[in-house]
């Protein structure tokens, strides 16, 4: 009962990393959210303030002019005047010759005439005409520096239409936008219909089309509602929607409707019927007759001209309306601020989350251009469908959440970097410490030292033994003098997954070497935590110290050791495996160089090959061993170091490992594997004390230069980082 209390009160002590872990799990989605959000909201005020606004613009004129040409809209037909024409009559249009053509074109029975004309002092405009309530004329209202241009005299105001349209003036002077009705203060230009709607208007009247608005002031033609802009609308900001304004749906200028000339008309060289039941458009595209024109988005084509005449403009316009209506032509719709909102930030999302998971630098940069792609296919292929979505603040707020989230993890980078080598100092003195003390055993008489019990065989308790009171004991992986290895199961999580607990039993009990001991622990532990992110070191899941003896709980890794795969078990290696394992190997080893952590004792047994995907592992770090006794087979070269003979170098032995230490023992490893022979079987050259192994193996000079390289005997001469071996083996071609 009082050992079952005692497990207890144990447990609240131990140093789970289990909470970190979920904590850590859970990290990664508060700053995915977070730096979406960040990036997200920072992007849309500056949306708001319109910095994105030319842009966006740009970009909806590009996808506008790549859509496919749709084609020619067969019920309307254009009848132009152009400088051809009127130099044949001399630069002089009279209104007997306006007449002249309406009574002409009139013989031909279309439904709607629209005369794009400005005529405010022809009296007699169209009046021998018998169906003059067919025929729609135009006026000009009054701005800044400009006074209005009145409608003919005779002409009644249901059948005059504004000529007016509304460019984006702010930004480029590109009309994008069709103004279908809007009030005036004139005294003679009343109309508040624009002449292209107006045109479209009665063009439908006759086809029994009747157009109302909404009880939420939105205008109907028959079942078609068309939306009015508003000032927030698509990827305007703060948009002056006065009127009643839309998006115009451009058809291509090639593709607009099919035209013929005043003289054409004139000198009947024309099919008649090209004109019945149509709306017929009479309007000049001459400079000569002040004919007003306007940049669109198809003005950068290098087959248009600069600017659009005016009568195209309202053509399109009427085009629009009568399309939409009769053949479901699809009107380019947009999404609402907060949809628009939630797609700009489920961009940021994708972003980050590429970002985080994807950390190799042209990795990340293939998939995020590959990504970057795919969105503009998207917004693309939305368009085809007549959807305007962001592409520019989606675009930007993927890249930039990238940006943000690789700035932050280089920022904890820098600063775990910062604690790790903390702590190694904290090692690196407590190992001194130790060094010292265990020096200092021969001076103080044995009875006065505190020594464990030595652990003579691999027999463990079972049955209800937890370790920490949550660890059961299943399997006892291995066993030295004051030390364990055991696969136990973690009773306290779901599923009570496998892990592995090495138990470490100090070399004394007295209460100066453990405090020492404790602290070279704890920091052993700390750094293990950080390594332990990489996808090829164990985890740290959690350690603890009990009865004066200490516990490392850590990922259990499922495989065969390397040794399992090297000679003498099986033979000899090939070079390419050799290079293929090295290359692992010192990646792993740049990772842990990068903090400035020596493993210590990197051979074979240390090494496993993970099942799951076939990866090397690097497990076994060997600086909290220095609390335990030396072994006999490092006793025989020094008291207080730690490694294994044959590939730990001398300077390790000596008591003063360095990076570089790791670099000689992975090339002991990599000799063994083409040589076959052990690496304290082989024999030093008498003179430089280099490791002589060449006359044992068949190998490129390439790579044998590398391996002798690696396996110097003094460290100077040795590579001193495992980057620089890589950029060597990168050289390297293997058949």
């Amino acid at each position: 009962m009082i050992s079952g209390l005692l497990e207890k009160l144990r447990v609240p002590f131990i140093k789970d990393r289990n909470s970190r872990k979920t904590s850590l799990g859970n990290s990664w989605l508060q700053v995915i959210l977070v730096s979406s959000v960040v990036v997200t909201g920072s992007i849309w005020g500056v949306r708001e303030l319109k910095w994105l606004q030319p842009w966006e613009l740009r970009v909806y004129d590009w996808m506008l002019r790549s859509r496919p040409a749709e084609a020619l809209d067969k019920r309307i037909l254009l009848v132009t005047i152009t400088d051809a024409d009127l130099q044949r009559e001399k630069w002089n249009l009279s209104d007997t010759k306006i007449n002249q053509l309406l009574q002409k074109i009139n013989s031909y029975q279309p439904r709607i005439v629209g005369l794009y004309l400005f005529r405010p002092e022809d009296k007699n405009l169209a009046a021998t005409q018998q169906n003059q309530e067919n025929i729609i004329s135009t006026c000009l209202f009054s701005s800044v520096g400009r006074s209005e241009t009145p409608p003919p005299p005779n002409f009644p105001i249901d059948n005059v239409g504004f000529s007016d349209v509304v460019p984006d003036n702010e930004n480029d002077q590109i009309l994008r936008r069709g103004l279908l009705f809007a009030h005036s203060t004139d005294e003679k230009c009343t109309t508040s219909f624009a002449f292209g709607a107006l045109i479209a208007i009665k063009y439908l009247e006759k086809q029994g089309v009747e157009y109302e608005f909404t009880d939420k002031g939105d205008f109907q033609l028959g079942k078609t509602i068309f939306p009015r802009l508003k000032p927030n609308s698509a990827s305007y900001q703060y948009l002056d929607a006065d009127g009643y304004q839309i998006l115009l749906n451009y058809r291509h200028p090639n593709y607009l409707a099919q035209q013929v000339t005043l003289t054409e008309v004139l000198s009947d060289r024309v099919n008649p019927s090209l004109f019945k039941d149509r709306l017929v458009i009479i309007g000049t595209t001459s400079a000569r007759l002040n004919s007003i024109s306007f940049y669109t988005p198809y003005s950068s084509l290098p087959d248009q001209p600069a600017r659009m005449p005016a009568l195209f403009i309202h053509a399109q316009i009427a085009s629009q309306l009568i399309g939409t209506v009769l053949d479901g032509r699809p009107l380019i719709w947009f999404w609402p601020d907060w949809v628009e909102l939630i797609w700009v930030w489920g961009w940021a999302v994708l972003g980050s989350t590429l970002a985080w998971w994807l950390r190799n630098p042209l990795l990340l940069l293939t998939v995020g251009g590959i990504t970057l792609v795919v969105l503009v296919g998207i917004c693309i292929i939305l368009f085809l469908q007549a959807g305007w979505v962001p592409l520019i603040p989606s675009a930007l707020a993927f890249t930039f959440s990238i940006i943000s989230v690789i700035a932050y993890t280089n920022y904890q980078n820098q600063r775990q970097s910062q604690i790790i080598i903390l702590q190694v100092e904290k090692q690196q003195e407590a190992i001194a410490q130790l060094n010292l003390l265990l020096e200092d055993k021969t001076a103080i008489p044995d009875s006065q030292l505190d020594f464990p019990p030595a652990i003579d065989s691999p027999q463990t308790k079972s049955g209800d033994l937890l370790l920490g009171g949550r660890y059961q004991i299943s399997k006892v992986l291995g066993a030295g003098g004051f030390g364990r290895t055991y696969l136990a199961q973690d009773t306290q999580r779901p599923g009570n997954p496998t892990c592995v607990v090495k138990q470490l039993m100090p070399a004394r009990q007295d209460s100066r070497f453990l405090q020492v001991a404790r602290r070279l622990f704890n920091s052993e532990a700390e750094i293990l935590e950080t390594l332990g992110k990489h996808q090829q070191i164990p985890e740290l899941l959690a350690y603890f110290e009990d009865n004066q003896e200490f516990y490392l709980i850590q990922e259990y890794i499922e495989g065969h050791t390397l040794s399992e795969e090297l000679p003498p078990v099986q033979n000899l290696k090939s070079e390419s495996f050799v290079v293929a394992m090295l290359k692992e190997v010192l990646d792993i080893l740049s990772f842990v160089h990068q903090h400035r952590v020596i493993h210590r004792d990197i051979k074979p047994t240390n090494i496993i090959r993970r099942i799951k995907d076939n990866q090397l592992v690097l497990i076994d770090f060997g600086a909290v061993k220095l609390m335990q006794p030396p072994s006999s087979e490092q006793t025989e070269l020094a008291t207080v170091a730690i490694g294994t003979r044959g590939y730990a170098p001398p300077e390790q032995f000596a008591g003063h490992p360095r990076l570089c230490s790791d670099i000689y023992a992975l090339g002991m490893i990599a000799i063994q594997a083409i040589t076959g022979i052990l690496p304290q079987e082989l024999h030093p050259h008498p003179e430089t004390g280099n490791v002589m192994w060449r006359q044992t193996a068949q190998v490129s000079e390439e790579l044998a230069v590398i391996l002798d390289k690696m396996v110097c005997y003094h460290f100077s001469d040795r590579y001193q980082s495992a980057a620089a071996v890589l950029q060597d083996l990168k050289r390297i071609s293997i058949n």
